[in-house]
């Protein structure tokens, strides 16, 4: 099932969601950490930790939005990371901020399509891609070109909003995501979309068990799934 943020308007589904996140763009890193309390911060730097061995020194960060992710890579001392986005409101938020903390000649964004890369083939150490990969229009388009940019033996990290099963969790997480989330980011958005749109996704993506058999199927070596406070999240880990 595909999902689109705006239902009664034309557009791929890859449009609509870069309209959707320039709407939101001057509005999203505040959203964002207010929404999750601050604990997407704490996930990040979870995800960022799995790849401390494996030392990457080229990195690609998909979906960068404003660069959060990548902001966080900096602590594994990479030659240079790469940030891609199909939303130019967003690369400009995460422009200015590369800006202001002085490390835009590390840190590189730049527009681009998940699902057509503008890289050769094994040029990267490793990617993440941060609440991103529920967006795109084609899922294993978008994952298999993701493996073709990576080197031998790089690794891949995606963390990922999934859907927690048990009792009360579930319940407390599905009031929140499907009643309080949207209210609070369409007040501060003014996109009504935007946050009926994410759990709506959330829903529609094939998390846990499911996401870790599309890795395998695509190629992928040793596929994991790392849940993170309950099933809220998980970190999906493998190598090429």
């Amino acid at each position: 099932m595909t999902v689109i943020p705006y239902k009664n308007k034309e557009g791929s589904k890859k449009e609509q969601v870069a309209t959707m996140f320039n709407n939101i763009s001057a509005n999203y890193d505040f959203l964002n950490h207010f929404l999750s309390l601050g604990i997407d911060i704490l996930w990040r730097k979870k995800a960022i930790r799995l790849l401390k061995d494996h030392k990457p020194k080229v990195i690609l960060d998909i979906a960068t939005g404003t660069g959060d992710f990548a902001l966080e890579a900096l602590k594994l001392n990479p030659d240079k990371i790469i940030g891609i986005d199909i939303s130019k409101g967003m690369l400009s938020v995460g422009k200015d901020k590369m800006k202001t903390k002085g490390v835009d000649h590390i840190i590189d964004l730049q527009l681009g399509d998940s699902e057509n890369l503008p890289f050769e083939e094994a040029t990267f150490d490793a990617y993440t891609v941060g609440f991103g990969v529920r967006n795109f229009e084609n899922l294993e388009k978008g994952l298999a070109e993701m493996l073709r940019v990576l080197k031998p033996n790089g690794r891949a990290i995606v963390l990922e909003f999934s859907k927690p099963k048990n009792f009360p969790i579930k319940q407390l997480y599905n009031f929140y995501f499907n009643k309080i989330l949207p209210g609070i980011g369409k007040m501060v958005s003014k996109d009504n979309a935007a946050y009926t749109y994410l759990p709506e996704s959330v829903n529609a993506f094939p998390d846990g068990q499911d996401f870790v058999d599309i890795l395998g199927k695509l190629g992928y070596k040793n596929p994991k799934a790392i849940p993170l406070m309950f099933g809220i999240a998980s970190i999906y880990t493998a190598t090429k």
